[in-house]
């Protein structure tokens, strides 16, 4: 079994795959202070929980956009598991061509996407992961990254309007019956769903215009299933796509490192 983890900036997922098979997955807070040694603990539990043996691990792939965690979580990983470990970043084998003006740019969790997204269908893709930000990323016709678009998550505008508008409500994202609200969180929320799914397609429609062809437009995230069903443009919806790559990206670099 092998074991990844993708850190992003609100919330860490973490998996663990029997051969092709997703066995189990989890979702916790990120926090840049945690140390190895909770590292180990919140380790230990979630596989207690789930009835799995530590041994039974072979390696670890970690993603990471939060540089604070990457020294903590990786010691805990090699004292819980003592198995190779594969930390996508530059150098790394990853199959995925990337065709921008700096490549050490490029966050490693968009890179993931395309690499599991290209395993699954031909380019050209957009890849859209709606996280604390909300990323584009777009695949040629010949499996190049060749760019992408980043945008305030639907999270960070939610909460930028409860923080910066003194009669405004905090309310829970959910697409309202109607797009014309007849009270204020009925406002708030067809701005942040409907608001935000018409943004999604404007921009599907600007990058398929630049690219000359039509893209096959996978979405992932913790809100994709939410917008996917206001959105006209998204193709497909796979919550585990970050995961399937991690998975993908291990098994390609795994010999050299065990």
């Amino acid at each position: 079994m092998v074991l990844v983890i993708d850190v992003g900036n609100s919330q860490t997922v973490l998996g663990v795959f029997h051969g092709s098979t997703l066995r189990a997955h989890w979702r916790i807070a990120t926090a840049p202070d945690r140390t190895s040694d909770e590292f180990r603990v919140v380790l230990s539990g979630l596989f207690h929980e789930e009835g799995l043996q530590l041994p039974q691990i072979r390696g670890c792939c970690i993603s990471s956009v939060v540089p604070p965690v990457n020294a903590s979580l990786e010691h805990a990983c090699a004292r819980v598991f003592g198995k190779p470990i594969v930390v996508v970043e530059p150098g790394i084998r990853t199959g995925l061509p990337i065709s921008v003006d700096n490549p050490k740019e490029v966050g490693a969790d968009r890179i993931v996407n395309c690499v599991a997204a290209l395993a699954e269908h031909k380019g050209p893709l957009i890849v859209i992961d709606f996280g604390t930000a909300t990323t584009f990323d777009v695949v040629s016709a010949k499996g190049e990254f060749c760019g992408g678009i980043i945008v305030p998550g639907i999270g960070i505008s939610a909460e930028s309007l409860f923080e910066r508008c003194a009669k405004l409500p905090k309310v829970d994202i959910a697409v309202p019956p109607t797009v014309i609200g007849r009270d204020t969180v009925s406002n708030i929320r067809a701005g942040l769903t409907y608001g935000y799914a018409d943004m999604v397609d404007g921009l599907i429609q600007r990058i398929t215009a630049e690219l000359g062809a039509t893209p096959f437009v996978i979405a992932t995230g913790g809100l994709a299933g939410l917008i996917a069903g206001v959105a006209r443009r998204i193709d497909h919806v796979d919550p585990f796509l970050t995961l399937k790559g991690l998975k993908l990206i291990f098994e390609r670099n795994a010999k050299e490192n065990e």
